[in-house]
């Protein structure tokens, strides 16, 4: 994989497309990120606050924030079959969005080279961080443990799509994102509740 200064620098042309210089930054603070270190506990005011600016703004004002308040609640949740298909929807669509409004920004090339390099610098810390979390907390859910780390990971590239596509901090995604970097996990929208752990 790319080193940072190869990846601004030689292998991306940060001044021809400004939004990978966002890009850039945000690899680099992958690795500080306290991931999933606040599931479980009980959600402060700002967290709550974050939770219902991503519903409201991915078109769920009446969205209930559900705290989810331990792993085996959490596996239930990211189990359920009854996911809110529109909620789905709402987040597949702005990707492709997203992606679109990246692509008239920068090369189909460059953008995929960006998000490889988030997808390699992300994955091997948060497999790190959600395995430790899991042996201190005694889960051996295999299946639980790789949808903590591909939601964190999926995260991680709609984050990057929207610093490519050059929008706002306001954007789902960005708040989505935050959560993570919070230390929660949002697991998704079920009926009327968005289950965050």
């Amino acid at each position: 994989m790319y080193e940072d200064d190869e990846f601004e620098e030689e292998e991306l042309d940060i001044e021809e497309y400004p939004t990978l210089r966002s890009v850039a930054r945000f690899t680099k603070l992958l690795v500080s990120v306290n991931w999933f270190r606040s599931v479980g506990l009980e959600l402060g005011s700002n967290t709550r606050k974050v939770a219902e600016d991503y519903t409201q703004n991915l078109g769920f004002p009446d969205a209930y924030v559900a705290p989810v308040e331990n792993w085996e609640e959490a596996a239930y949740a990211a189990a359920n079959p009854d996911w809110n298909t529109e909620w789905w929807e709402a987040e597949e669509q702005l990707m492709a969005s997203l992606t679109a409004q990246a692509l008239e920004l920068m090369t189909e090339e460059d953008l995929g080279m960006a998000l490889s390099h988030i997808a390699a610098t992300a994955s091997p810390v948060v497999q790190h961080a959600v395995e430790n979390l899991a042996e201190e907390a005694g889960i051996e859910d295999e299946e639980l443990i790789r949808a903590a780390i591909g939601a964190a990971l999926q995260a991680c590239h709609q984050s990057a799509l929207v610093l490519a596509a050059g929008e706002e901090d306001t954007h789902p995604f960005a708040l989505k994102y935050q959560l993570f970097e919070l230390g929660r996990w949002p697991i998704g929208i079920t009926g009327g509740s968005f289950n965050l752990f």
